[in-house]
């Protein structure tokens, strides 16, 4: 019998998890996705994973807590060297087969089909600069590749002497060696470490490389991180990636680039941000300077720092060159890492990554791996450093995926090395990196409740903790105690969309206004017995829409989207449903819509509230009419300069400038935009300018207001302040 060729690939993918006979079948890539991605943003960076362990952590842990995206060890044909196989070999690629020390070709596309069941991104690390080095005489693969590095031939690859940057045509220096690295030619025309550089000025290299990054989208891969990007002419790494296809979920690949910084103008970082976002090395830097010495003095932490703009920040606390060189924490700092880690994820300043490698003596140490140097699986309790496993930092995850879109508030410190905030209304988190205990009654911004301190227990699915709990009370006040190279973290239960919330402070910054998102405060206590509540709302939705029903009590998913009721369109445009809840109890509610994809829309204006009876009752909700508001703002521009809107409400991005709306210019200098509003509702706005380096201006001045009319349509008129 033949099978299609789907079948046939998700056979050999299931054989590649469990060990199975693989038949020598080349595969072909995915048509498309199975399964929607869970939105997340923090990347966990299994470095040198094989892939059948990174297959069974995207099942098991990166999904189910909430991460975003795993960062994979660069999965191409790379040299092999005899006796000792350091960590190394994977970045001097031999071809571009997609068998490594990590597994074969099959088990690399189980696993990303694994992750993406899981919800879970794959971002691949790329190494496109460069082949093996020329200084390396092992002509020996872990794929079987033909190449020869001491005469530059690459059989497998399609490469020859020609398709790489040699002395005196490109490089000035004799052997190929860069002296001065301030020099643009130098850096990206000749040989860092003897690494053999690659042309990439020339079409048929560059076709090349965009034959293998297209390839690994193919497989569903979703982004890539660009080894050694400095080594690249922005040119022609953008021709590159312009010849890449969209990824399986419908949008460009997600590039970060390593570029170290040190160097000014074309090289600094900065120069690189056309492309794609940069790793942020200065970030990982400080935060090692903070843990060793105060962290006090995080409160102003960001951009100013000398740190390119959060949205084009991949942050780190360290990474699989930083950890060996010293210049950053790694998992041999003890408790100063996993604080550090906690903060990068609670403080929210660029796209964070989770770092798990493995423990090593010597700088060139090999991932546990077998004789042949085929790194076999990944064993927590041996050999491996699994950080995205650490219980805090897991569930962290969680509490930053809750305060995504909520500014730090709240902020509190010892003067030294004790600290918390807020993000919001949405979060709250201590960090003692002290000796000794912390005791203090802070601020939370949390409304009244009892929180689960989730770095020492787990919310079940029953609403109750495994761990200690923490008791809010109502004037957003708890007393906690931190223990020392310890922290205290909560989060409001299912995590609603975040509240509107202001930019970074300054005298021109928007100020907060009141959330149209759910609230998560618990419901006053009940009475006992139960009742039941009849929901019927008015809802016209298109083909494959339907409405749900979610709210403050368990009963009603606890504002957990996931958990949300769907209602009946037996009445259609009526949508229904009856719920036994507790008798005697307030809460609040909201409607949502779901459509076929998955995607979540949140009825616009504030909660519902309703209190239950003795008996049973109904409440007839229609859902909030929008209307059609045009934004029209006068503002001459530079080369480059593009105008955008913001504002208090959801759909003008909740002040955060990377959701702001971005206005037309068809009618310079007038700036154009219409959005969808809420009907009858009061707002605030404000323009901001955005570069091509990712720099944002506010406009001055106070906060704009306006209201939306009830019904109809909405024409705003402005000048740029």
């Amino acid at each position: 019998m033949t099978l299609p060729r789907h079948a046939r690939r998700a056979l050999l993918a299931a054989a590649a998890l469990i060990g199975g006979t693989l038949l020598p079948l080349t595969l072909q890539p995915a048509a498309h996705a199975a399964a929607t991605p869970n939105g997340g943003d923090v990347i966990a960076n299994l470095f040198e994973w094989n892939w059948p362990s990174v297959a069974n952590e995207c099942t098991t842990v990166l999904g189910p807590k909430g991460y975003g995206a795993v960062q994979v060890a660069p999965p191409e044909d790379s040299i092999r060297l005899a006796g000792a196989h350091p960590w190394w070999e994977v970045y001097q690629p031999v071809g571009y087969d997609l068998n490594s020390r990590m597994g074969t070709e099959a088990q690399f596309a189980a696993m990303v089909t694994a992750c993406h069941a899981a919800g879970v991104k794959v971002y691949a690390d790329t190494v496109i600069n460069h082949a093996a080095g020329a200084n390396q005489t092992s002509t020996d693969s872990y794929g079987g590749a033909s190449f020869d590095p001491a005469t530059y031939s690459y059989g497998s690859a399609g490469y020859d002497r020609s398709s790489f940057h040699d002395y005196p045509a490109n490089c000035p220096n004799a052997g190929n060696a860069i002296n001065d690295w301030n020099s643009v030619q130098q850096v990206q025309e000749c040989q860092l470490v003897s690494l053999s550089d690659l042309y990439t000025e020339k079409d048929e290299v560059r076709a090349k490389l965009a034959g293998y990054l297209d390839r690994l989208v193919g497989y569903g891969v979703d982004g890539f991180r660009v080894d050694a990007a400095k080594h690249i002419a922005q040119a022609d790494l953008a021709n590159i990636l312009s010849r890449v296809s969209n990824t399986a979920w419908g949008s460009r690949p997600y590039v970060y680039q390593e570029v170290f910084p040190g160097s000014g103008g074309q090289l600094a970082p900065s120069a690189f941000e056309g492309n794609g976002s940069v790793l942020e090395f200065t970030y990982a830097y400080k935060l090692k300077d903070q843990f060793n010495g105060s962290i006090a003095g995080l409160k102003s932490f960001g951009q100013s720092w000398g740190l390119e703009p959060s949205d084009k920040s991949a942050v780190m606390v360290t990474n699989h060159d930083l950890e060996r060189n010293g210049s950053t924490l790694n998992y041999k700092s003890g408790s100063k890492y996993t604080l550090a880690t906690l903060f990068q994820l609670a403080w929210g300043y660029g796209t964070p990554q989770v770092y798990a490698g493995f423990a090593f003596n010597g700088s060139d140490d090999s991932p546990p791996a077998d004789a042949n140097g085929y790194v076999t699986a990944t064993d927590c309790s041996s050999g491996w450093v699994c950080t995205d496993r650490d219980h805090g930092v897991a569930n962290m995850v969680g509490w930053h995926n809750a305060a995504k879109g909520q500014a730090v508030a709240n902020w509190w410190d010892n003067g030294t090395n004790a600290i918390a905030f807020s993000r919001g209304s949405a979060a709250w988190v201590a960090l003692n990196n002290g000796t000794t205990a912390v005791t203090s009654t802070f601020t939370t911004g949390l409304t009244a409740g009892t929180y689960c301190d989730i770095i020492h227990g787990d919310r079940t699915t029953a609403g109750t903790c495994t761990g200690p709990t923490v008791t809010v009370d109502p004037t957003g006040q708890a007393t906690v105690t931190v223990n020392p190279g310890d922290a205290v973290a909560l989060y409001a239960t299912g995590a609603p969309p975040p509240s509107p919330s202001p930019s970074p402070s300054s005298s021109s910054s928007p100020s907060p206004s009141p959330s149209s998102s759910p609230s998560s405060s618990p419901s006053t206590s009940p009475s006992t017995g139960q009742v039941n509540e009849t929901f019927h709302e008015t809802r016209t939705t298109t083909s494959g829409q339907s409405v749900y029903l979610t709210g403050s009590l368990p009963a009603l998913g606890g504002w957990d989207t996931g958990k949300a009721i769907p209602l009946s369109s037996a009445g259609y445009p009526v949508w229904s449903g009856t719920v036994s809840l507790p008798a005697g109890t307030a809460f609040e509610y909201k409607y949502v819509l779901k459509d076929s994809a998955g995607n979540v829309t949140w009825e616009p204006g504030g909660n519902h509230t309703a209190t239950t009876g003795s008996t049973d009752a109904t409440l007839t909700d229609t859902w909030a009419q929008t209307v059609a508001a045009t934004f029209n703002e006068t503002r001459t521009t530079a080369w480059g300069q593009n105008v955008y809107l913001t504002g208090s409400l959801p759909a003008l991005g909740t002040w955060d400038t990377g959701k702001a709306i971005p206005l037309s210019s068809a009618g310079y200098p007038v700036w154009s935009g219409t959005v969808s509003l809420p009907a009858g509702t009061v707002f605030e706005y404000k323009y901001v300018l955005k570069d091509s380096a990712g720099n944002v201006t506010w406009e001055s001045g106070a906060n704009r207001t306006a209201s939306t009319p009830s019904s109809g349509t909405l024409a705003l008129n402005d000048s740029w302040k």
